[in-house]
């Protein structure tokens, strides 16, 4: 442990230049007499490193003194992989390692190239989740990755449908989708890949035989062709409707983005108008309530009936809504 202390603060020190022995503890996460400690062990087996006391003062190395000590470990070159998803490297508990191997790479960077780098990060940031979406509890996330990792089968208890199912699964891969991460495993007679959502995972044990990877499986293609399947099934209802042509586009931002692009591919020529006719999947007419809605006067309902005097109905009553005074609050 302390070994990998001190060449990550002989690399801090090459990349940076200069730093506060408070600034050393924290990013290592350990005290300052400690890295005063760690400082004189460097400079015993002939590190050229030192400390310059008072203002503007802080440790470093001599001047021209460089270090090929970057070789990279395999833990820190799988996590390489997550770089610009440092909330997911940390859920799989490989954050540590991955700052490890920043590090590497950065100190193994010429001067300019570092400078490069560092820019870029200062200037960039990658937040990947939606607003007002919350991390769901995985707490078996961890277990399912090393399975993962070392291609060993896993006994899971699972939650679906409010009941509990046990299976013997080959864990494939791992996908973070929208803060929320699933499984893809083999599992069945067929050993066929299907999808579980970590947070359903009740308990996970590891077992000792390994698992049987399908010949030629692609996680990311599986991963595609099971979002857009699993997309359109969900849309078991059509609605008939007419927007003006000006509004196709917004489609994009009202409903659900499989369900808009059926309807903007079946959008007809404008008429004298012009506005367009479009069949827009939903998954119920409740949503499609709620999503046409938002078009106000630029859309029209034509079927379903039922669907088409729900939405009159509730512009009816936002009409007499608004045309009464505004009432005063409550004394």
């Amino acid at each position: 442990m302390r070994a990998a202390r001190l060449v990550q603060l002989l690399l801090l020190l090459q990349v940076h230049g200069r730093l506060t022995a408070a600034q050393l503890a924290e990013r290592l996460e350990v005290s300052v007499r400690t890295i005063y400690r760690d400082l004189e062990a460097l400079s015993g087996a002939g590190v050229p490193v030192f400390a310059e006391p008072g203002p503007g003062g802080g440790c470093r190395l001599v001047d021209g003194y460089h270090t090929r000590l970057t070789g990279l470990t395999a833990d820190e070159a799988e996590a390489l992989a997550l770089v610009g998803l440092p909330g997911a490297a940390a859920d799989l508990g490989l954050g540590t390692v991955l700052a490890a191997a920043q590090l590497k790479v950065d100190a193994a960077l010429p001067p300019e190239l570092r400078r490069r780098a560092v820019r870029v990060r200062e200037r960039f940031h990658l937040d990947a989740p939606g607003w007002f979406t919350r991390d769901e509890s995985t707490p078996h996330l961890a277990a399912l990755a090393h399975a993962v990792w070392d291609e060993r089968r896993v006994e899971i208890s699972y939650e679906r449908s409010g009941t509990t199912v046990h299976r013997t699964i080959d864990p494939l891969g791992l996908v973070l989708k929208a803060v929320k991460w699933y499984l893809v495993a083999g599992a069945g007679t067929d050993r066929r890949p299907r999808t579980y959502r970590v947070s359903r995972v009740q308990a996970s044990e590891l077992r000792e035989d390994a698992v049987q990877r399908p010949e030629g499986f692609d996680l990311a293609a599986y991963w595609s062709a099971s979002a857009e399947q699993f997309a359109r099934s969900m849309l078991q209802h059509e609605v008939t409707a007419r927007i003006r042509g000006e509004r196709l586009g917004a489609l994009r931002y009202a409903v659900d983005p499989a369900s808009a692009e059926i309807a903007i591919a079946s959008a007809g020529p404008p008429d004298a108008g012009g506005w367009v006719t479009v069949v827009v999947p939903t998954e119920s007419f409740d949503y499609a309530h709620d999503d046409l809605l938002r078009f106000g006067p630029d859309l029209e309902v034509l079927a379903p009936v039922e669907l088409r005097d729900r939405l009159a109905a509730t512009a009816r009553a936002m009409a007499e809504r608004y045309a009464a005074p505004v009432a005063s609050p409550a004394s």
